[in-house]
């Protein structure tokens, strides 16, 4: 039998917030084994995600996930990379049917056994159980051919995830901010889309969206914490597609120091964005689980998802503040301004990293 690699692979094929929520994981399986993560992923967050992550050693990273392997060349690449892993314990942590199908035919035809693969699947769903949670009881130990490999860390086990800056990603932020004269102001940002908010043709229809929060909600957001804090720089946050929507929520709103960054905010500048501002208030997205993991305080808006699968946690135990989701509210839109307001204005002062 060939010698186990103990550098384990990682699977899933997951948006921002979904590859964030592996944090803690890939920390126990560096822990547990003593090498760091290979992560195998698609889309473009991943490895900016965790470019300095100490827990990951690189991130195989591809786009095409839905087409079918004869035409789809990053799949041809994803194949060589599984079995060139081969002989590593693979943790397999999707749950969508379409993308598992996928990643077991994957998985046979490079060559891995079946012993050396540990699924979330294999394990039954807890009622309310955290997104991490379940991650660390399911895929927190070592598939059967891999038992040798696998040291059980000393407890605690770290429940939240991490995230990591280097010196260059804090002066591209400071440069950036220069741009649009701060001084040292404080900082709040604000996240007023998520992935579901745009269309190729434009912005979503609130009625399609539980977690659209409508934007005159978020122009009465901005008059009171201007009011609050007079001085302050607000950041309005997105990606490009979401500038359009952003430039309106912007041009109505008509207030001082307030920026609309959605064209100007790469990943690795969001994070370092997050790691000095007073506070946030997101709607239930990515950039929510960012914040938290920066230690940046937070007020996150819920609309159909339960806040106890999805809640995001900080690691220095700074403030998250959720407003909405079951079994009071279906859609965010039904969360009054004034609410999230008030949220904002008692929102604890961050704690030290």
């Amino acid at each position: 039998m060939p010698p186990i690699r103990a550098t384990p692979l990682v699977v899933r094929f997951g948006r921002l917030g979904d590859m964030l929520l592996l944090a803690p994981l890939l920390h126990h399986l560096h822990r547990g084994y003593g090498e760091p993560c290979v992560l195998l992923g698609t889309g473009p967050f991943s490895a900016p995600l965790y470019a300095a992550d100490p827990d990951v050693t690189c991130v195989l990273q591809v786009s095409a996930r839905h087409r079918p392997l004869a035409l789809s060349p990053p799949r041809w690449w994803m194949l060589r990379a599984l079995h060139a892993h081969r002989n590593a314990a693979v943790h397999i942590a999707e749950t969508e049917p379409r993308a598992l199908a996928k990643i077991r035919r994957m998985l046979a035809l490079a060559g891995v056994r079946a012993d050396h693969c540990v699924f979330i699947t294999d394990a039954t769903a807890k009622r309310d159980e955290h997104w991490v949670d379940r991650l660390l009881r399911t895929c927190g130990h070592p598939p059967p051919a891999c038992a040798s490999a696998w040291r059980p860390p000393e407890p605690p086990i770290e429940r939240a995830p991490r995230l990591y800056l280097t010196g260059a990603d804090r002066a591209d932020c400071a440069r950036w901010l220069r741009r649009h004269d701060w001084r040292g102001e404080p900082l709040w940002l604000l996240q007023p889309a998520n992935k579901r908010s745009m269309r190729w043709n434009g912005p979503r229809a609130a009625s399609d969206d539980d977690k659209a929060w409508p934007a005159g909600h978020w122009i009465a957001v901005l008059h009171a914490l201007h009011a609050d804090d007079p001085g302050a720089r607000i950041v309005l946050c997105g990606t490009p597609p979401e500038a359009p929507l952003l430039e309106a929520i912007a041009a109505q709103a008509r207030i001082p120091n307030l920026v609309v960054g959605a064209r100007e905010l790469p990943l690795r500048r969001l994070l370092a964005l997050c790691e000095i501002a007073r506070g946030m208030a997101s709607v239930d997205t990515g950039p929510a689980h960012v914040a938290a993991a920066m230690g940046c305080p937070l007020v996150v808006l819920y609309g159909a998802q339960p806040r106890t699968l999805w809640l995001p946690r900080s690691p220095t135990g700074s403030a998250v503040i959720a407003l909405g989701g079951p079994p009071r509210y279906a859609r965010a839109a039904d969360i009054p301004p004034d609410v999230v307001s008030a949220a904002l204005h008692g929102l604890p002062a961050r704690n030290a990293q």
